[in-house]
């Protein structure tokens, strides 16, 4: 079994998702050089870091934490792409194992009650037709199998399509996605602690709508975790 997998790694060598060179056989999704040179944020460890301070005075959360640093042209730019268009769900295993390993290790989130379910951001139903896949799926999922949550995608759902959020700015950001989720059940996540997750966030509208929606349940308790977020 091991000379076929060796022949195999011969005729059909994986290739670094950011850099395109091959692999090494220890080596998976990405490879150790590109590995070293992904902007970690190191925030899980890090009181009132900068996504906390993204939703101070905004929406009450317990925990907030990302990986990655979002650049123009940075290797966290080249995974998250790679797995938003072009369906590399290894990137999401890649980057949820990590982070549910920073989570399981780290003192200041195991100081908050336990996670209890992860809900991702929802696409549209059109949306998610046309791509296939939300690019949290696997994400979500993987986290948790490591800090033993629930991943559920069925409770917070989008109603509308927006328009791209990418130029607006934060007022116009916060009235295109204020109204345009909701919950189909109010009471499965009471008395709950959710981990709301998205991959990039910038000046956090969206999962601000997300958190409001969830806060209508009573005593729930909402953390946040991304893949990346941009200065």
């Amino acid at each position: 079994m091991r000379f076929l997998k060796d022949i195999f790694h011969l005729f059909f060598p994986k290739t670094c998702l950011c850099c395109q060179e091959q692999l090494l056989r220890n080596e998976k999704v990405i490879c150790l050089k590109c590995r070293y040179e992904l902007p970690d944020t190191d925030f899980t460890e890090e009181l009132d870091n900068k996504i906390e301070q993204t939703f101070f005075g905004r929406v009450p959360i317990a925990f907030a934490t990302t990986l990655l640093l979002y650049k123009t042209k940075s290797k966290s730019q080249q995974l998250i792409y790679q797995l938003k268009y072009n369906n590399h769900q290894e990137i999401g295993v890649f980057l949820g194992k990590w982070l549910g390993n920073e989570l399981n290790n780290s003192k200041r989130f195991n100081t908050v009650k336990p996670i209890d379910y992860i809900v991702p951001v929802p696409l549209h139903p059109k949306k998610f037709k046309t791509r296939g896949y939300n690019q949290l799926t696997t994400f979500g999922k993987s986290i948790s199998e490591i800090i033993n949550a629930i991943y559920i995608d069925n409770i917070l759902i989008k109603k509308s399509l927006s328009d791209t959020q990418t130029l607006k700015q934060r007022f116009e950001r916060w009235k295109n996605v204020r109204e345009i989720f909701y919950l189909t059940d109010i009471n499965i996540f009471e008395n709950k602690h959710i981990l709301l997750i998205d991959d990039v966030i910038t000046t956090g509208a969206t999962l601000e709508a997300c958190a409001l929606q969830l806060l209508q349940v009573k005593n729930i308790k909402i953390s946040i975790a991304t893949m990346a977020y941009t200065e």
